[in-house]
């Protein structure tokens, strides 16, 4: 006759305590988990999957809606290589980053003014004004800028009227730059608020007690407490910028060609090229890549040892 012993009479002390340890191990491992899993589906349904897809199709010559997807080789990436599709990736880049670079000098001043220098009950009713152009289409804006900049708009008519003569911006890289600088300078405004508002005051007036000018303490002081403010901004701005089709497509014309625009027609245009146009796709990811990697590694201010 056989007696069966139960396992836990089987089990030492050890093995004992160490299994409530495990439970709470696995529980403390899961919630986070649990938290994460609704934005990490989001992200993987939404953003890596559709990148993985479109990287497929980049890797395919001569694709069309309805073609077999048999990935063959970099063709496209070549083909991107070429002077003409250069030009409009420098374009795409140079519109971008003057585009920032109007926006920081635009913004810093605006920025500062209301967190430092306007009363607090004003603030918010500031910061608002700032946000309403947002509340509104950017078709609407856009169509706004062509009114004004037409050869018989407002501008042009201001100027007639004072004996000075036309200005020729509408369908012209200026005119981009203008209305991509007004419908972004709310975002640099809004980021460069938030690190101003927290700038230490007792250290502007160290340095002033010490002989600095308001030059060496904007550049010495000011400047290195707002860095990750400034390169969040900039960063923020140059990646709407880059991948900006409106404002290129109604205020610049043909002679204003960007990569973004240059996509649309690869994949809603009368080419009808899905691999090119995702090979272009995946170059504008590479470049904000590369954006986000040079904030994260260079924007950071470690303090001085």
């Amino acid at each position: 006759m056989s007696i069966k012993i139960p396992n836990s009479a089987l089990e030492s002390p050890s093995d004992i305590a160490e299994k409530p340890q495990l439970n709470r191990y696995q529980i403390q491992w899961l919630a986070p988990m649990a938290l994460l899993a609704p934005s990490g589906i989001w992200l993987l349904l939404l953003l890596l999957l559709p990148t993985l897809i479109i990287f497929e199709l980049s890797l395919v010559t001569n694709i069309r809606p309805g073609d077999i997807v048999n990935p063959n080789g970099f063709q496209n990436y070549i083909r991107i290589l070429e002077p003409l599709y250069l030009r409009v990736i420098f374009n795409s880049l140079f519109l971008a980053i003057n585009t920032t670079i109007i926006c920081l000098i635009l913004g810093f001043p605006v920025a500062y003014w209301i967190a430092q220098i306007a009363p607090k009950r004003w603030r918010n009713l500031l910061l608002l004004g700032f946000v309403l152009p947002l509340w509104t289409s950017s078709l609407l804006r856009s169509y706004a800028w062509i009114t004004i900049l037409r050869p018989t708009g407002l501008l042009n008519s201001l100027l007639t009227s004072v004996g000075l003569p036309a200005l020729e911006l509408l369908n012209r890289s200026p005119a981009v730059l203008i209305g991509m600088s007004y419908s972004l300078l709310p975002y640099m405004v809004l980021v460069l608020y938030a690190s101003l508002e927290k700038l230490d005051k007792q250290l502007l007036e160290a340095a002033a007690d010490l002989g600095a000018n308001p030059r060496q303490t904007f550049l010495r002081v000011t400047v290195p407490q707002v860095l990750p403010g400034i390169a969040a901004g900039s960063l923020l701005v140059f990646i709407i910028a880059l991948g900006d089709f409106i404002d290129p497509e109604l205020l610049g014309g043909a002679s204003s060609m960007t990569a973004a625009r240059l996509v649309y027609n690869q994949f809603l245009g009368a080419t009808q090229n899905w691999g090119f146009g995702s090979a272009l796709s995946m170059t504008l990811i590479l470049f904000v890549s590369i954006a986000i990697a040079l904030v994260i590694k260079f924007g950071e201010v470690k303090p001085k040892k």
